[in-house]
């Protein structure tokens, strides 16, 4: 749990037992099921960085990752997956005004980050053809190619925590899905003047192995 060592008090407390209570979870729901199935996904990603710092607009990226699918009656199930997710964003001018000493002059205005994201999704089944998604999503910064920051310092913390909501189409061993995901974390590391936050959407289509 290293990478959430940068955040501190109750929101730290809050997410550490969120973590544990879903992974029993998925534990319980793995022992009774009566349904798993592991598959594949793959798809892109339509991300935006809310914050002074960055402009006010979505930018492509994309994901990659496997999924389980595990049932413990017709209708409710888990979904806990493993993605590779890219975030893309640009700076705006209102960085230069904020963070004056910090910026470094050589960066880019493009922002990408990497992250090993760690969604554990309640499964409703509405019929045979569509599923109903919906839980926590933590996410672990593996990548940091624009630090935004001079002198090695960093701008973005380690962890990121948000929710997630969508639905998928159950097309036999094909899965077409759509996901909104909006964080709920801070991930601003350069101080607490301003708060950054992911919003993303995802599209994408997955095969049931």
């Amino acid at each position: 749990m290293a990478w959430c060592l940068d955040i501190s008090g109750k929101t730290y407390k809050m997410k550490k037992i969120i973590l544990s209570l879903s992974f029993l979870l998925t534990f319980v729901a793995v022992t009774n099921a009566q349904g798993f199935r592991l598959g594949a996904k793959a798809g892109a990603n339509l991300t935006k960085l809310s914050g002074i710092p960055f402009k006010e607009e979505f930018d492509l990226g994309y994901h990659l990752g496997g999924f389980a699918e595990i049932d413990f009656s017709k209708k409710l199930g888990i979904q806990p997956e493993v993605l590779f997710n890219q975030v893309n964003a640009k700076r705006s001018s209102g960085f230069n005004s904020i963070y004056t000493n910090l910026s470094n002059p050589a960066a880019t205005s493009d922002i990408k980050l990497s992250y090993l994201s760690i969604p554990i999704l309640l499964r409703y089944n509405v019929g045979k053809m569509l599923t109903l998604n919906a839980g926590p999503q933590f996410g672990i910064l593996v990548d940091k190619h624009e630090t935004l920051l001079e002198n090695g310092q960093e701008a973005f913390k380690n962890g990121d925590f948000g929710m997630v909501g969508g639905v998928t189409i159950n097309l036999k061993a094909l899965r077409v899905y759509g996901r909104y995901n909006i964080g709920l974390a801070n991930i601003n590391d350069v101080d607490n003047s301003d708060q950054w936050k992911n919003q993303q959407l995802q599209l994408g289509i997955g095969l049931k192995l």
